[in-house]
């Protein structure tokens, strides 16, 4: 890292410790040049990849959107907040590990239909009917009928 006083190339750390519950380390360093110490923190940067619409548009990750679909889905349903997140937060693992820069919106809805299907079965079918447009009653009752067996 460059000394912000004297731009100079070497510095070394004096001492790190971890700050932010965890999420970020604090690093006390200095630099070898003018003997000037100054401090940093580094925290990981998780970059979602880019949605790919079934429109062909793309467009960056939402969370906010995907929380709003889950949380509609499970609307008046005895779902605890702390799963939900958990929920959410497993969702956007599988995402990341995907290691791709783009992933297609089938891609997310499968990911919410399955996290559904673990947390409320109620749920599940209501973000389904929606999802993959049931047009009639008796694509819910087979539906149902898959989550029976």
């Amino acid at each position: 890292m460059h000394c912000p006083f004297c731009s100079a190339v070497d510095t070394k750390v004096i001492d790190s410790r971890l700050v932010a519950e965890g999420h970020q380390v604090r690093r006390r360093r200095e630099c070898l040049q003018c003997r000037e110490r100054f401090t940093t923190f580094e925290m990981a940067e998780l970059v979602m990849p880019r949605v790919i619409k079934s429109n062909g548009s793309r467009e960056p990750f939402n969370e906010d959107k995907l929380r709003a679909g889950i949380l509609r889905a499970l609307e008046k349903r005895p779902v605890s907040m702390e799963s939900i997140e958990q929920g959410i937060n497993r969702i956007k693992s599988a995402l990341r590990a995907t290691g791709e820069r783009e992933v297609p919106s089938e891609l997310v809805g499968n990911l919410v239909m399955e996290e559904l299907k673990a947390l409320d079965k109620v749920a599940y079918i209501r973000f389904a009917s929606v999802y993959r447009s049931f047009e009639d009653i008796r694509e819910f009752g087979e539906e149902i009928a898959k989550l029976e067996k």
